[in-house]
């Protein structure tokens, strides 16, 4: 059997994957004010003993406003810092490279958990009222109108993702991952479906790109330039007149150009009435394309179940990286199989050693 492509390294700057499987970022709703619980360092440790190259912790914010509910992970604050210290130790410890992704959800913010229902969370229950957007442009009638930034606002939007990369430094993070999809507030930035501003950061694309593009130079500012950044991109909003693939391809472009070493390429979650036409592997063609067309390397998402196709991913140079979310959910050992199907030899921890099919 040939050399498994799947389980080669991958190097980004001075880091070098043990594999090219991912743990996608998912939210895990445990925190109380922002603070990382033993849940997270069983979830995320699990993930590195299960043999992931990489695994990214959920959207983690930089401000107590741009959480997407009142029990996401937080990154605001210097006393965030010593748990995350801890689970960051830990996932290096084990093999994998450990990364955070920094988000603000903008307009999005402030709603319940999965399991606690749907649409905003009323004060008086945890949730607060500061919502931010572009314009002021509700997702939909069950969530607020949220503020349009004013310049001052956009200024400290910045100036927080810059404040928490010096804390994802600090607690141990090797990768950083901007979040500027799924609707959240940098997406809403790019989108001409929810940015209506006239000013610089508003109106043709150069304009509505400004936000990321400050964003990422005012993190790579903070962020040694030997430890990668990524950016997550929705690369369509399956919505006529929206954000589209060749928008993705330029933006891509000019974020190789500001030192972005990888980009995430998920789609949708800007508008209710978006069109997703969910199959597996759905949003290959995005990270195809991309990769090809803007000369970055990509991670691929979004329905890989299986090894094969896994495998097939990086063999044909769709993608550099395969990120899954749901599946290691399922099954958080998915590498350590994957490994045994794909005939590549890695190591198990010592621990569960003597369970490696032989």
């Amino acid at each position: 059997m040939p050399p498994s492509a799947l389980f080669s390294p991958l190097a980004l700057r001075s880091l070098t994957l043990r594999n090219r499987i991912g743990v996608s970022p998912m939210c895990q709703y445990s925190s109380v004010d922002g603070f990382a619980t033993h849940w997270h360092m069983v979830h995320l440790g699990g993930l590195a003993t299960g043999g992931a190259g990489l695994v990214i912790s959920e959207a983690t914010a930089v401000a107590p406003e741009g959480r997407i509910s009142p029990q996401d992970l937080g990154i605001w604050s210097d006393e965030h810092i010593p748990m995350l210290r801890q689970i960051t130790e830990f996932v290096r410890a084990h093999g994998a490279v450990i990364g955070v992704q920094l988000a603000h959800a903008g307009r999005k913010a402030s709603t319940h958990r999965p399991w606690d229902g749907h649409g905003t969370v009323a004060p008086e229950q945890g949730g607060w009222t500061n919502v931010m957007a572009p314009s002021a442009v509700r997702y939909s009638p069950q969530y607020p109108e949220p503020a349009a930034l004013d310049a001052a606002g956009i200024a400290t939007v910045i100036n927080t993702f810059h404040d928490a990369a010096i804390r994802a430094l600090d607690a141990g993070f090797q990768v950083i991952e901007l979040h500027a999809a799924h609707g959240y507030l940098l997406h809403s930035f790019l989108s001409p479906l929810t940015n209506h501003r006239t000013d610089e950061y508003g109106g043709d694309f150069e304009g509505r790109i400004r936000l990321l593009c400050e964003v990422v130079m005012a993190v790579r500012v903070a962020w040694p330039d030997e430890l990668p950044i990524v950016v997550r991109l929705s690369a369509t909003d399956w919505a006529d007149g929206g954000w589209q693939l060749d928008d993705s391809i330029a933006l891509s472009r000019r974020l190789a150009q500001l030192k972005v070493d990888l980009v995430d390429c998920s789609s949708g979650g800007l508008v209710s009435h978006q069109q997703i036409p969910v199959a597996p592997l759905y949003q290959l063609p995005f990270a195809r394309r991309i990769r090809h067309e803007a000369s970055i390397p990509t991670a691929a998402v979004g329905l890989i179940t299986e090894s094969a196709q896994a495998e097939r991913i990086i063999a044909d140079g769709d993608a550099d990286l395969v990120l899954l979310g749901r599946e290691l959910l399922r099954h958080p050992r998915w590498p350590l199989q994957a490994a045994q199907e794909l005939g590549a030899d890695v190591a198990w921890p010592r621990q569960y050693e003597r369970a490696k099919p032989r």
